[in-house]
């Protein structure tokens, strides 16, 4: 299966381990609830899904690289204690509590949640030594002496034996006890995720044209090269950071992430290739609806010069959609913000008193900015969110700067919350603006394909718009959008296409009756 499904699998195995019945007992006895086993090639996002699944959850994620340990932090120190046997008193050897067991009552202390997930990688690969023990944790649950708390799942990850020379092979008995998910590199499951974590459209573009360097592990007379998932996500996000910077792109920094020279080489030739045509065709005068005069050259164009610019813009196009997301986050905080502020303040007004309005914003800001610091130290936020709550915090202290700005610091508590009002309302109107230019966007996108591919009654001889409007149909961020703002031009076409699906539908089973 392919890394979307595995994560619907191991969640519902999540969700279902972590079922209690009406007596408070888990559904499946913590002894049935097997260990996962997730078996798939490296680098291609086995550690993120858990990441995701225990976001999504709300449970801990406590994750490790099995390999980097040894025997001794896997199960503990010895140490010698006496025990009475008999009515004699005997030396005998235990265990100090495991590295990795402590880790996991650590995580429950500062998230105060006591279910989540135990992820160990690698767990394939480890030393002769530690062997032993890691089939006993898979059987028993348990390093040394020490149990894995009820409410942890455990779930490990290893590569198939081409992979890696260090890989040792589970014997039956121990197979018996998990539950093995074989994952399969699939660059159309990840290109979902892609979109949602903001991987470079060039990467995009090109894999698109591409797929088969989208994961690639070869062993020749040169050695060994590879090119994972992991390395294009990596690579995307020091291209972000170069561009921002004025940093040139090149061969020799693609060859340091896609570690198969002509795959490396090929790609930075396209990355030139891929900011020609933006310049060529002007992707910002096409958003707006000025379109190129030469739409013939396009039109009689390669097919992957058209998927280019069917790239360029679809991540124009996702940025504001993504900035719609994020914007969206961040007034919803502030609109909370104000509103608690507001009923705060009334509640003190009501009992005679008065409070400062910018002081408690300044509280509140402050407040925000301790929760995002303790939910990173606990692992209970991810990137995006983090980002969302800072940005809130942000604005949170532009507007107790506006609060307190010359003669509104010695305002009363109703002058001082009609300007946060006041200047609450103006960014709301800003937001709606960019969501109208970028639904206008979205409709000069279908309007530019429609002048330059034509057909726009069946989409049958339009292939350019089918991918245009497949891309925007599958991605989060382009349909959270268009969900929530609505867009006539992308109702139209997208009914259009099931038309279109359907007639072939119909034409495939008339011909099968016929023949």
């Amino acid at each position: 299966m392919n890394i979307d499904q595995a994560k619907e699998e191991v969640k519902n195995a999540v969700r279902a381990y972590l079922s209690k019945d009406e007596a408070g007992q888990y559904e499946i006895p913590v002894e049935r609830q097997r260990p996962i086993l997730l078996m798939g090639p490296p680098g291609i996002g086995k550690t993120a899904i858990m990441e995701q699944i225990a976001h999504d959850l709300g449970i801990n994620l406590v994750a490790y690289t099995i390999t980097h340990h040894t025997r001794q932090s896997a199960i503990g120190l010895p140490k010698i204690s006496t025990r009475t046997f008999g009515g004699k008193e005997y030396s005998v050897t235990e265990y100090t509590m495991s590295e990795i067991v402590a880790s996991v009552y650590e995580q429950i202390e500062k998230s105060g949640i006591k279910e989540g997930i135990l992820f160990l990688d690698e767990i394939n690969c480890v030393s002769e030594t530690l062997a032993p023990t890691m089939l006993q944790f898979l059987q028993y649950k348990t390093f040394g002496s020490h149990k894995i708390p009820d409410g942890f799942i455990i779930v490990t990850a290893g590569n198939p034996a081409r992979f890696n020379k260090s890989v040792r092979d589970f014997d039956i008995v121990t197979l018996d006890r998990v539950r093995q998910i074989n994952i399969e590199e699939d660059f159309d499951a990840w290109k979902g995720y892609a979109y949602k974590a903001s991987i470079h459209g060039a990467i995009l573009a090109y894999l698109e044209i591409k797929k088969d360097n989208f994961y690639s592990i070869k062993t020749d007379v040169d050695g060994r090269s590879f090119v994972t998932a992991r390395g294009w996500e990596d690579l995307s996000r020091v291209m972000k950071v170069h561009e921002k910077l004025g940093i040139a792109i090149d061969e020799n920094l693609c060859s340091q992430y896609l570690q198969n020279t002509d795959i490396a080489r090929d790609f930075a030739t396209y990355y030139e290739l891929y900011l020609r045509y933006n310049q060529v065709y002007r992707i910002p005068d096409i958003l707006e609806g000025r379109f190129p005069e030469d739409k013939e050259s396009l039109r009689k164009g390669s097919f992957d010069e058209k998927l280019s610019v069917i790239g360029l813009l679809t991540d124009a196009l996702m940025g504001e959609f993504r900035d719609y997301g994020r914007q969206q986050a961040v007034q919803k905080t502030l609109f909370e913000t104000i509103r608690s502020v507001a009923a705060e303040g009334a509640s003190k007004a009501a009992e005679g008193g008065q409070i400062s309005a910018s002081r408690e914003l300044a509280a509140r800001q402050a407040a925000l900015v301790e929760e995002v610091k303790n939910k990173k130290e606990a692992g209970m936020i991810d990137r995006d969110s983090e980002k969302n709550m800072l940005l809130a915090a942000d604005a949170m202290g532009e507007c107790v700067k506006v609060l307190t700005d010359g003669s509104l610091s010695a305002a009363s508590w109703e002058e001082q919350m009609a300007e946060a009002k006041k200047w609450f309302t103006q960014r709301e109107d800003n937001r709606q603006e960019a969501i109208r230019k970028a639904g206008e966007h979205l409709s000069n996108s279908f309007a530019f394909f429609e002048e330059v591919f034509g057909d726009s009654e069946s989409l049958s001889g339009s292939q350019e718009m089918v991918i245009f409007l497949t891309e925007l149909s599958s991605a989060y961020h382009s349909l959270k959008f268009v969900r929530e703002t609505g867009n006539e031009a992308y109702y139209k076409y997208n009914k259009l296409l099931l038309l279109s699906d359907r007639k072939q539908e119909l034409k495939e089973m008339a011909q099968k009756l016929v023949f």
